[in-house]
């Protein structure tokens, strides 16, 4: 399974699946990251996928030192699963 890169131009941590395509839209600045939508094609949901991408941005947000804003469901919904992460999720 490829790698999730993070596709600055684009805003989005991304998973190329065989040309289809898995990622969080973000938005960036000085003390946060915006996790406002994700988006898994709907053969491949089920999978895992979307939670890999959330857990890369999460990462590069705790290696940047940003605050993580959880805009989306499923990045909140991740929240409740991973909360090792709460201590970078903005308030």
């Amino acid at each position: 399974m490829n790698e999730v890169i993070n596709d600055i131009q684009g805003s989005r941590f991304l998973l190329d699946v065989n040309g289809k395509e898995v990622y969080v839209l973000y938005a960036e600045d000085k003390e946060t990251l915006d996790l406002y939508s994700t988006y898994t094609p709907p053969k491949l949901r089920g999978q895992g996928l979307a939670e890999k991408v959330v857990l890369a941005a999460f990462l590069y947000a705790k290696d940047k030192k940003l605050k993580v804003v959880a805009s989306c469901w499923y990045v909140r919904k991740f929240l409740e699963k991973h909360t090792e992460f709460r201590s970078i999720a903005s308030q």
